[in-house]
């Protein structure tokens, strides 16, 4: 599976990468994120460990993600350290006009029950990723 959504978000690049790398805020704009909160001191940057508890396909489980790369305010990279199947989650925040281009990637190999799941999952990867992005705008440009 590779997957990427990105969208223009009328707020500028460190506003947004500040508000969506906070793991505390990760359930408000992140579907099917019931929990996440950090395994190692903050702030985030290579080698923070994050926990995700999520539902997916009617399954819930959990899963840690370890940011491998981190450019303040412009990149985070995460690979999975523990969970259902490996993936590799990048987030790109890069100004856009007046706003911020945040693009969004979910690579990874499905295994057990989700690689049967395997050709419907990337269109609910892309579905997801794409109102993610939408909650996300939302949620920021209707705050001042």
């Amino acid at each position: 599976m590779d997957v990427t959504v990105s969208r223009i978000i009328d707020r500028p690049p460190e506003q947004v990468a500040a508000f969506a790398m906070n793991p505390d805020n990760e359930p408000r704009w992140i579907g099917g994120i019931k929990s996440s909160h950090t395994l190692t001191p903050l702030p985030l940057g290579v080698g923070t460990q994050v926990e995700r508890i999520a539902s997916f396909l009617g399954k819930t489980f959990s899963y840690v993600l370890q940011a491998d790369e981190f450019e303040p305010g412009h990149l985070v990279v995460m690979t999975t350290v523990r969970g259902p199947f490996p993936m590799r989650v990048t987030y790109r925040f890069e100004p856009a006009g007046g706003g911020t281009r945040v693009t969004n990637t979910v690579q990874g190999e499905t295994g057990g029950f989700y690689r049967l799941a395997g050709p419907l999952m990337q269109r609910m990867v892309r579905g997801s990723l794409n109102r993610d992005l939408k909650t996300l705008k939302d949620l920021l440009e209707r705050t001042s």
